[in-house]
């Protein structure tokens, strides 16, 4: 995406320790903490306790374990993440990807397809 000159920017609800910290490898972007959950809205998505019963959930799991990922078990954990691609100016959302469960990734596919569909403000 950086070459294609989009920024990447990251909104997280909460930082815990060295959480952000620690993600700095893995995402070069802005990281910015919604204090008063504005970003979030009022109208948060969770997963409560039963969604660890859901075949998805322990099989994204399980995808992020092989590959390495440890994580925390610290902080609240059950509001669901997202990524939006949001045009210039005047364009609005051009993409909306809401988690269904934990772990649910968005397409890599789906977001380049909107980042073409950005239109530079001149």
């Amino acid at each position: 995406l950086c070459d294609l000159g989009v920024p990447l920017v990251a909104v997280v609800k909460e930082n815990i320790g060295t959480e952000i910290q620690d993600f700095r490898p893995y995402f070069a972007g802005d990281i910015y903490v919604d204090v008063k959950h504005h970003f979030y809205g009022p109208l948060q998505r969770k997963m409560g306790g039963l969604g660890f019963i859901r075949q998805g959930v322990w099989q994204n799991f399980m995808r992020a374990w092989k590959a390495g990922y440890q994580g925390n078990m610290l902080g609240e954990g059950f509001v669901l993440g997202g990524v939006f691609v949001i045009g210039a100016g005047n364009q609005g959302i051009l993409l909306e990807h809401r988690e269904k469960e934990f772990g649910n990734k968005v397409e890599n596919e789906d977001v380049l397809e909107a980042v073409n569909r950005i239109v530079p403000v001149q």
